[in-house]
């Protein structure tokens, strides 16, 4: 037997893009927002679901520049709803209270 084919494959972790300020950063430590094949619009906690998908660090800072400049409507190529950003917020906390 050869001994490689019993080694499990490791997937090699790209980092991903901050839509609000632009810094790479693993994908655990970001929110992720995703346009479902329908076409629908949401916040994806798991970072697992289904669609196209967007980040933006856990920064109150962030999800503000990201709506300011329309970040998530142009990498999702859909129209952000509003209520959407207010849960981005609310996920984010104090962490940037200063």
């Amino acid at each position: 037997m050869d001994k490689q084919s019993s080694q499990p494959v490791l997937k090699k972790q790209r980092p991903r893009t901050c839509v609000g300020c632009g810094e790479e950063s693993p994908k655990r430590i970001l929110l992720r927002v995703i346009r479902t094949p329908d076409g629908e619009v949401r916040y994806d906690p798991t970072g697992k679901a289904n669609g196209r998908g967007a980040y933006v660090c856990a920064r109150r800072s962030c999800v503000e520049s990201a709506k300011k400049k329309k970040s998530f409507s142009r990498a999702l190529k859909a129209e952000v709803p509003e209520p959407l950003y207010a849960e981005l917020l609310e996920k984010c906390g104090d962490e940037e209270a200063g």
